[in-house]
This record gives structure tokens, sequence and C-alpha cells, in this order.
């Protein structure tokens, strides 16, 4: 008996954010952001302040990692071609993960400063570094706010954002340790309040840094409900069982999906794989479906995911945890039927 390969094709009609729309946030904050950083640049030159120099560095390195979301959002929108069949939809989830990987490097950079701080105390230019500081919450702050819509569904825009948001909370620390330092004389409260604005950033980047590496190993991403996906194919007409489901992100906003669905009744015809798809894509936002129509006359043993499934057959045919998803995502395309 024949199978059928059937595929339904969800693209452009959910309702995500596209990546274009955020262009203008991108641009602005790029453009504010390498300002600022010419100014801190060029005051530290002045002030004589290896502190200030330093910052501006680091918010070089912002700079970067809106320049890296920004590209891939733009990429995004390139057309599937021979090779890269899904266009350059995954370069937005390489993004969020260098943008996470940066955040994670600067923090461990601040950290090292800090206790080098501790050892060899250094005097900070108070009033410059407190008034440039504050000049960098005000421009790190908008540019973080910019963001704060996409940041709800796209983790490229999430990315950005908390990039932003950190950098406003680091200078807030310096504006607020400068200001006290400069009436008290507490020198080492500079690099206890980099310390505890570390730990503040890893904890709220820990997130952003999982998450982006599940989806670069084409695991379930975590606003799919992968149980509830294969209870509704399970409950579909006709369909006694379902097995290889594999549910992986294209991109930081859209999702993909291949399934195989054992039809004793044969293939169901067009329109009923256009409905299930359509339920897929509005129930729950998976954009790209290839649903595989079987009869359940072979076990697929030719299958380099099948090996040792046999001893599961009773209670795991769903798939429905998290290590099922990891596989290679390519494997609903991969049989020839």
């Amino acid at each position: 008996m024949s199978h059928h390969h059937s595929h339904g094709h969800g693209h452009g009609h959910h309702h995500h954010p596209t990546p274009g729309d955020n262009g203008r946030a991108f641009g602005i904050a790029i453009g504010l952001n390498t300002a600022f950083v010419a100014i801190e640049f060029i005051y530290g030159f002045i002030a004589n302040s290896t502190a200030l120099m330093a910052d501006a560095g680091h918010n070089l390195s912002d700079v970067l990692g809106l320049g890296l979301a920004w590209g891939a959002a733009l990429l995004t929108k390139s057309a599937p071609t021979r090779r890269f069949t899904y266009g350059m939809r995954g370069t937005t989830i390489l993004a969020a993960l260098a943008n996470a990987l940066l955040l994670m490097v600067a923090c461990g950079a601040i950290a090292w400063e800090a206790v080098h701080r501790f050892a060899h105390p250094e005097p900070v230019a108070g009033t410059t570094v407190s008034i440039v500081a504050f000049v960098g919450v005000l421009i790190n702050g908008f540019s973080a706010w910019l963001f704060v819509a996409g940041s709800k569904d796209d983790i490229n825009v999430r990315g950005a954002y908390q990039h932003m948001a950190a950098d406003a909370l680091l200078s807030l620390g310096v504006v607020i340790s400068g200001v006290v330092i400069i009436y008290t004389g507490w020198s080492w409260l500079d690099p206890v309040v980099s310390l505890v604005l570390v730990v503040v950033i890893v904890v709220g980047t820990w997130s952003l840094l999982r998450e982006s590496i599940q989806m670069v190993l084409a695991g379930v991403p975590a606003s799919v409900d992968a149980t509830g996906v294969t209870a509704f194919l399970a409950a579909q007409p006709g369909v006694t069982e379902v097995h290889d489901v594999h549910i992986w992100a294209m991109s930081t906003t859209e999702t993909a999906l291949t399934a195989h669905l054992v039809m004793p009744g044969g293939y169901p015809g067009d329109a009923a794989i256009d409905e299930i798809v359509g339920h897929l894509r509005e129930d729950f936002a998976i954009h790209h479906c290839t649903l595989q129509v079987e009869q359940g006359t072979t076990k697929h043993s030719s299958c380099c995911l099948h090996d040792g499934l046999e001893a599961h057959d009773d209670h795991d045919h769903d798939h429905d945890h998290d290590h099922d998803h990891d596989h290679d995502h390519h494997h609903g395309h991969s049989h020839a039927h």
C-alpha cells in the first residue's frame, strides 16, 4: 500500500508581528547608542576616567547586539532557496543566543573588574561619571522601552530589550553609587553595586539563554503545548494513532511541525488535511505543517528515530516529552513512501 505524504502550509496567516515591525525601534536604538558610545569615550578621555572609557567599550557591545538582532530580523524576510529551504529564518534564533551570550560575557567582565577594584581601590571621578551614567540611563531606558511590545512574542527582540534594560540598570547603579560616594567617600560601594547588578542581570538573562539554546537544538518552543497538539491530532476523524510528532522553531516567531497520522481508511482528502492545518495554525500557533498519512501496515524500521521504540509502544506513542522533540527536524521529510 502506498502512503500519502501531505503538506499543509500556514505561512503568512498567523498574527504574530512580522520582523519588519521592529525596524524603526532597531534604527533609533542603534543610532542613539552609537552616539552615546562616542560621547562617553570622549568624556572618559577628558576626565581621565578609565571606568567611563571601559563602559564605552561595553556599550559598543550593545550596538553589536542590536546590529545582530536587526540583521537577523531583516534576513527572515529572505525567500527560501534550494539550499536554505526555510530561508534565513533561523538567524533570529542565533541572534537571540548571541545576545544572551554577549550579556553573560559582559557580566563576567564587570564582575572581574569589580573584584579587582576591591583589591585595588581607585578614586571614582564622581560628578562627571554620575552625569554621563545618567545620560546612559535615559538612552538605554528609552531604547529598552522601544522593544517592550515586540519582546512579548519574539525572543530575538527580547534579547535586544534585555540588553538595553540591563545597561540602563547598570548605569543607574553607577549614578546612585557615584552620588553616594561624592557625599560619603565610600569607594567600596561602587564594586558592591556592580556585583549586585551583575547577579540581577544574570538571573534575568538565564531564561533567554535557556530558551534560545532549546530553539537551536530544535526543542519544542515554550509557547507550544506539545501534549495538546498530539491530543488534537489523535482526535481527528479516522486517526487511530499519532507518532513521530516533531515541533521546532523555524525562527523566533514561527513554528514548524511534522507528524505521522495512522489512518487505516486511507488518505482523507486535501480539504480534511487543510482543515487540520488551519486548526494547528489558529489554536497552536504552528505556521508550517507536514502531515504524513499512513495506513499502519509497516513499522518504518528504516528510520533512525524508530530504534528501540517497540519497547515503548504501549505507553509512549504520543511522544509528548521534550526529549522526543529534540531529534532532527527533517525527519518528516525523509521517508520515501
